[in-house]
């Protein structure tokens, strides 16, 4: 039993048999939409999915991946990797990032927590800084939960603030930026009529400047602390809206990759620096993109690039970015209780898996997948594998990026008959359809195709069962469209989508070891990503749990 009187003994599926290898196939960013020109995937030679989607009407379906189907406040909501990675792996919907953040807000529970106590402190005599996306995208952030946090925060004794701003640009339209530095802007000029010294500090392009992930890119980050720490950058202006507004007419400029600037006084000297003694929040709900920052904020041994000085701040985070690592240590919301995950079950009932992706996924399919938790579960038990991904460039400079070697990391771990589960992310539809380049992307979804046919191919040859599904939609629709759906245009070209979407992703399932009544349920049409974990427990040959979200599939006799 466990320690909250469950058993952790998974009732056998007597329908299904047991031990069986089962691949499960995340392609990012793959979602469903109209077939026209501008759908990544449907213009992209992909046999191997069109297959699956046009053999068997029963062994093929789709799932809702976003909004309320995966934790999120609003079907406006736009799903992302890390709630769906959850939701696969958690077999259950959890309030997640932007919904977290919006019930502390309104009901003044985030004022009240440890996290703030504890920046609050700072109040008296430093500086509030808050760093992270300006945008309203939901994603990583939202403009609306900033501009609460800054009334929040001066309402209750901070004096001096400083915002230090990342453009979107991909969650949201290239040039939006101009809008929200405006915005931003007329409401720290109201407070600063108050009393409060109030201003933007500095900002850069969140793809150039502090929003790396993984570990890929370090410079990234350097670029933020040196204008957000050390108040140095390449550029220099007097006020955040000439500053985005003058980097944007530069050659290729573009939001997402605007270099670092600082806000300058009359002497030219950089008006908001973080010193000893400041408070310091980085106000992004999501993880991936936060933690290599508050490794650089919060660790005293840290050799990862020349911080020059690490002042002594009081640094919370808007959540935890890494529950497992606890970073950072404080945090103005608490996290989302992941607990009881489909791989922590199928661990203690005897399923041995394999996990790999590259770095910009890998977390995907272990740390997220796992209930936002490092490591293993049972290390004699499980095997996680990480490929480096390329660093250096842009992803539509190398669309094909790691999946061959997922494939064949896959293929490997099947044909060796040493694991129940092997599990991987391949990531080409959604890295690639970020950088919103169309014949990019055409090629990265062609890629994921033939790496899907290489884990297929295994699966055929031990008489395994496969699952292939995804996280999310983006490459299927790289277009902003108007109400009735029509491409927008801007100066006659068509405007570029970057960000994911709202559309439902597909779940196919099939292989020699499915037995031949297996077939999708036509009871449960409004399913999810959360949906899955029970579907897979199914197929390994066990019941999910009584709270898991039901099971999208049946076994008719035939």
């Amino acid at each position: 039993m466990g320690s909250s009187g469950f058993s952790w003994k998974l009732e056998d599926y007597s329908k299904l048999e047991k031990g069986k290898i089962i691949a499960l196939i995340v392609l990012d960013g793959w979602g469903e939409a109209n077939p026209d020109q501008y759908n990544c995937i449907h213009v992209a030679e992909t046999p191997v999915m069109d297959s699956l989607k046009k053999g068997a009407p029963d062994r093929w379906r789709l799932v809702r991946a976003h909004g309320k189907a995966v934790g999120l406040p609003t079907e406006d909501d736009m799903g992302n990797s890390e709630v769906g990675h959850n939701a696969l792996g958690a077999g259950r919907i959890y309030a997640q990032g932007a919904k977290l953040v919006d019930l502390a807000l309104a009901s003044g529970k985030l004022y009240d927590g440890e996290g703030f106590s504890y920046i609050k402190e700072s109040f008296e005599t430093g500086t509030l800084h808050l760093i992270g996306l300006l945008s309203d995208g939901g994603v990583h952030s939202r403009l609306d939960q900033l501009q609460l946090l800054i009334k929040g925060a001066s309402d209750r004794g901070a004096k001096r603030i400083r915002v230090h701003i990342l453009t979107d640009g991909r969650d949201v339209l290239d040039g939006s930026s101009v809008g929200f530095v405006e915005t931003l802007e007329n409401d720290l000029s109201k407070l600063r009529e108050t009393g409060v010294d109030a201003q933007i500090a500095s900002g850069g392009g969140r793809m150039y400047v502090t929003m790396d992930r993984y570990e890929n890119d370090w410079g990234v980050v350097k670029r933020g602390w040196d204008a957000q720490v050390l108040g140095e950058a390449p550029y220099k202006f007097r006020s955040a809206v000439e500053a985005v507004k003058k980097l944007r007419e530069g050659p290729k400029a573009s939001d997402q990759y605007l270099p670092p600037f600082v806000i300058v006084d009359e002497d030219g000297k950089a008006v908001g620096p973080i010193v000893d003694g400041d408070a310091v929040v980085t106000f992004n709900f999501r993880a991936d993109r936060m933690t290599m920052l508050a490794k650089a904020l919060e660790y005293e041994n840290f050799d990862n690039f020349d911080r020059v000085r690490f002042p002594k701040i009081r640094y919370a985070g808007m959540l935890q970015y890494d529950g497992e690592l606890k970073l950072p240590s404080r945090y103005l919301v608490s996290p989302p209780e992941i607990e009881r995950t489909s791989g922590e079950y199928l661990t203690y009932n005897g399923v041995r898996t394999f996990a790999c992706s590259e770095t910009v996924k890998f977390g995907h399919v272990t740390f997220f997948w796992n209930g936002n938790r490092s490591g293993y579960f049972n290390a004699e038990m499980e095997e996680y594998v990480e490929i480096p991904s390329d660093s250096g460039i842009t992803f539509n400079e190398q669309p094909l990026m790691k999946a061959v070697e997922i494939a064949e990391k896959a293929r490997d771990a099947i044909l060796s008959r040493k694991f129940h589960q092997v599990r991987v992310n391949l990531p080409n539809g959604d890295m690639v359809g970020h950088t919103g380049d169309i014949e990019a992307t055409i090629v990265a979804c062609k890629a994921a195709d033939k790496a899907v046919k290489i884990i297929l191919d295994a699966i055929e040859q031990v008489g395994g069962i496969y699952v292939v599904t995804a996280d999310h939609g983006n490459a299927e629709d790289m277009v902003k469209r108007d109400k009735k759906g029509e491409p927008l245009l801007k100066d006659g070209k068509i405007q570029i989508l970057t960000s994911h979407t709202l559309q439902p992703v597909p779940i196919a399932i099939g292989g020699p070891g499915l037995a031949p009544g297996v077939r999708f349920r036509k009871d449960v049409p409004e399913g999810g990503l959360a949906n899955v974990a029970a579907t897979v427990m199914n197929l390994h040959g066990f019941v999910a749990p009584s709270d898991y979200e039901t099971t999208l599939i049946e076994v008719v006799d035939e």
